[in-house]
């Protein structure tokens, strides 16, 4: 779980950057260039595997990567940075949910670590909201939501039903191409159309962080991590970045923040975690 812990703080960052200094370059662009990037990162690693399961990992990522950044990045669109943050917190619900229908058993305890965490985080968040955030955002983001949480779930199955073991390194190309694809047709008017984005140069670094780190290196550390926690574990740190989030806004950005709230919704998110850890590892 450090991985996880470690890539939740990286992303506690991202909320704002986007929402602040990205604001009005168009979504599908965005998600594509960051992809490129990450993929990039990732050429000098790949290695051959069988076609099936680098036809499985490409559509993993076409899921995972690309159609939800493409979700998530048009959310910022019709909600501010902060909303996008508290509709995220369902994420949980989605990873024991579906966790629960592809294994067609229902585990009870999963379901209250993903309730826990999910009421944890919005206690931290739901204050935040000023207005009647509109119902196009919302929907976005459970969008969003709803792919990240399936691709983490295919990747755990993927490289456990490999015929032999490989590392997470020699495979991750394959799930930044998939996401890369997906935006290509999306971007690619964009990119050569007769007003094309022009990020400023502070953009353009911005970007290239979260294309390397933010993307590249903390998604392949989050999938990484992912195939060594049970479904329970990884639906409680999917709303980590919540309490990080609200803490390096407190601390780093010194924003107003309610740090009772912060404190009530961090305990309940960590008593999330007891129910799945005393049930152990979960086989997979």
């Amino acid at each position: 779980m450090i991985a996880l812990a470690a890539v939740s703080l990286v992303w506690a960052f991202s909320f704002g950057l986007i929402g602040n200094q990205l604001a009005g370059l168009p979504p599908s662009w965005l998600g594509w260039v960051r992809l490129a990037l990450s993929a990039a990162l990732f050429l000098p690693f790949v290695r051959r595997i069988p076609v099936r399961q680098a036809g499985a990992l490409f559509l993993t990522g076409a899921v995972q990567f690309g159609l939800m950044y493409w979700a998530y990045l048009a959310s910022f669109r019709h909600l501010p940075s902060h909303e996008v943050a508290l509709f995220t917190v369902t994420t949980p619900l989605f990873v024991a949910g579906l966790n629960d229908l592809a294994r067609r058993r229902f585990k009870p305890w999963n379901l209250l670590a993903a309730l826990l965490a999910v009421g944890g985080a919005a206690l931290i968040k739901w204050q935040a909201v000023q207005t009647a955030a509109p119902l196009r955002g919302i929907l976005l983001v459970q969008l969003s939501n709803l792919c990240f949480a399936a691709g983490q779930l295919a990747y755990r199955s993927i490289l456990a039903g490999m015929p032999r073991p490989v590392a997470d390194r020699h495979v991750f190309f394959w799930l930044h191409l998939g996401g890369f694809a997906v935006l290509t047709p999306l971007a690619l008017p964009l990119a050569f159309g007769a007003a094309p984005p022009a990020p400023s140069p502070v953009q353009w670094a911005v970007i290239a962080y979260l294309g390397l780190v933010a993307s590249g290196g903390c998604f392949f550390l989050w999938n990484r991590g992912a195939r060594r926690v049970s479904a329970g574990q990884l639906a409680v740190m999917n709303n980590l970045k919540i309490p990080l989030g609200a803490a390096v806004s407190l601390l780093v950005f010194r924003e107003t923040a309610g740090v009772h709230t912060l404190v009530a919704g961090s305990l309940l998110i960590a008593a999330a975690l007891l129910p799945v850890n005393r049930r152990g590892r979960e086989r997979h």
